[in-house]
């Protein structure tokens, strides 16, 4: 039978979520829900699949029907890339996998009851539940702003629309108009990241807006592949990008959406277009169940499993986990981390010791990229680094150029993973 979200909560599951007895479904199958279906979600959801055949009930709950990468949303706004092409759809997990897919939103957790509930009424039961729920937003992080200001002001951390409105008001700016970053602090979603994005909209605004200027209001004294960047601008967009770090007032930083201006340590400026990225926290959801600790939810690294709840497995950028930063990269590494403990514990499969890699590629200008990454392994505290790589400053245009078609492979074959 295949399933849609209102076939699949019209089959019992809503009855079932009242049964406190495990494996009250699937012909007593073990149940498995993955909230969010991005880097993390779609790829637990598929190696637990797959890897299960068909041993374990494997349930999607994700809003969105097209998902749009936060990696490479930056090249979209560069103009490298179409937004078609960094939209995904869930119709292989469903047809090729058997994953009950649930466009729907998860707004509560029953832990004593193993179940989720869902925005449209209906409620899952769960043997396991893996969160990947991305990120949201800390409030009052930038005085001046919040999420309803974000038509005015985008963010544009969650691809898709937000990364539309920000490339069209980037590209209606005046001619020699003022376009303004506010920079987050660590921790924060990387990609689509900060210097990136920044490296993209220099690239446009030299070929259509060459007076332009790009101010960046940081309130971190340094970040990931800083000294790339800089070269970087310097070579390709030099004099149009004033990066304002905290001993110059970055930190010190209020917007007013309604008169578009920003206010950097007391002096305010009028902007044509400003991407305000705030202060990052675990999606609501792990709120939600209450397993967080401050803005984060913190998981064994040889499992992925939650601190406050072995049932629950947190994945990607929501969980405090050590080392690893919070790309797709990382996302997708713990989600099979993450599945093959779920498969080992519920069919008693073979369990193999935890490693992870990373790695992020940016676009600094045509044909140049670069990148950053680590391997790294679980220990009883945390992931912990093993060891690392990064560009150099200075390479040739052929190492560069190799570099981004290096990300062109990567990309298809991190999609393919996730999605089939």
């Amino acid at each position: 039978m295949t399933f849609n979200r209102r076939t699949f909560l019209g089959t019992g599951v809503a009855a079932a979520a009242t049964l406190s007895a495990p494996m009250v479904m699937g012909a007593g199958k073990p149940r498995v829900v993955v909230i969010g279906g991005g880097a993390g979600g779609a790829t637990a959801a598929r190696y637990i699949a797959k890897g299960s055949q068909g041993a374990i009930d494997v349930t999607l709950v994700e809003p969105t029907r097209s998902y749009y990468t936060c990696f490479f949303s930056n090249l979209y706004i560069g103009g490298f890339r179409e937004l078609s092409s960094i939209a995904h759809s869930y119709g292989k997990l469903a047809s090729d996998y058997g994953i009950n897919v649930v466009h729907d939103w998860a707004v509560g957790i029953d832990r004593d009851a193993r179940t989720v509930t869902l925005a449209g009424g209906g409620s899952l039961p769960y043997d396991r539940l893996i969160l990947s729920p991305g990120i949201d937003f800390v409030d009052g992080a930038v005085p001046g702003w919040d999420v309803s200001a974000q038509n005015k002001m985008p963010h544009a951390y969650k691809a898709g629309s937000q990364s539309e409105l920000l490339k069209a008001q980037i590209e209606s700016m005046p001619e020699g108009g003022t376009f303004a970053m506010i920079a987050p602090p660590n921790p924060f979603r990387c990609p689509p990241g900060p210097y990136e994005r920044i490296s993209m909209i220099a690239h446009v605004l030299k070929e259509k807006n060459p007076t332009a200027k790009i101010i960046v209001a940081d309130p971190k004294p340094k970040f990931s592949k800083m000294a790339l960047f800089q070269e970087g601008w310097g070579n390709h967009y030099d004099g149009m990008i004033d990066w304002i770090g905290p001993d110059f007032g970055g930190g010190n930083v209020e917007v007013n959406p309604d008169e578009m201006t920003v206010s950097i340590d007391g002096e305010v400026t009028k902007v044509d277009a400003c991407n305000v990225i705030p202060a990052m926290k675990a999606g609501r959801i792990c709120e939600l169940a209450g397993i967080t600790e401050g803005n984060w939810a913190p998981v064994n690294g040889h499992t992925m499993q939650s601190r406050m709840d072995e049932n629950i497995h947190v994945l990607g950028d929501a969980c405090a986990q050590g080392d690893m930063p919070k790309s797709g990269f990382s996302a997708n590494s713990q989600a099979k981390v993450a599945a093959m403990a779920v498969r080992g514990a519920l069919t008693d499969s073979k369990v193999f010791p935890a490693k992870f890699s990373n790695t992020c590629w940016s676009l600094i200008g045509t044909g140049d990229g670069v990148k950053v990454g680590a391997t790294y392994e679980a220990t009883d505290e945390k992931i912990a680094k093993v060891d690392g790589f990064i560009s150099a400053t200075g390479e040739d245009a052929e190492l560069r150029e190799a570099t981004y078609e290096e990300s062109l492979g990567w990309y298809a074959g991190i999609t393919s993973d996730m999605f089939g």
